[in-house]
């Protein structure tokens, strides 16, 4: 499982002209699902990504998790972010989960994501062609794969 974290002043996911979510200061969390992830990768990136110290401190230094600035987190799924691009200029999307595994495991992920920072997370929808606008505060951007630990 893959997530890119970005620290956003604010964003929005669209689906055919409608605002389905929208966030002030937080995060966008971009969600690729592998073929062989389970609910372990799940709680490993929920953990680190809620903790994750990426907002600025009363001295500026980036030393504050979401939870402790109180901010907001849209989650979207991103098949895209499992490409493997070892050979040729065409991604393979071999990697990423199928609807079958992918669709529970990312409402999982933004079930667990919710509870861990005490609010609503606003989300995409699966397999819809959405259009994603944010503003990346800083900017600040961090990647982070489950199997990577």
């Amino acid at each position: 499982m893959r997530v890119v974290i970005q620290r956003v002043s604010s964003a929005s996911v669209t689906i055919d002209g409608v605002v389905k979510s929208s966030i002030g200061p937080g995060l966008l969390v971009l969600l690729g699902v592998g073929h062989e992830d389970t609910a372990d990768d799940i709680d490993y990136l929920v953990k680190k990504t809620a903790a994750l110290r990426i907002f600025a401190g009363e001295a500026g230094v980036m030393n504050r998790s979401v939870l402790d600035v109180g901010g907001d987190v849209i989650v979207v799924s991103q098949f895209t972010l499992m490409a493997s691009t070892h050979k040729g200029n065409r991604p393979s999307y071999i990697h990423a989960a199928g609807h079958e595994l992918a669709v529970p495991l990312y409402e999982e992920f933004c079930r667990r994501m919710s509870a861990a920072i005490g609010k609503p997370v606003g989300t995409g929808e699966f397999g819809a062609d959405m259009k994603v606008a944010l503003v990346n505060d800083g900017p600040v951007t961090i990647c982070i794969d489950s199997k990577d630990r």
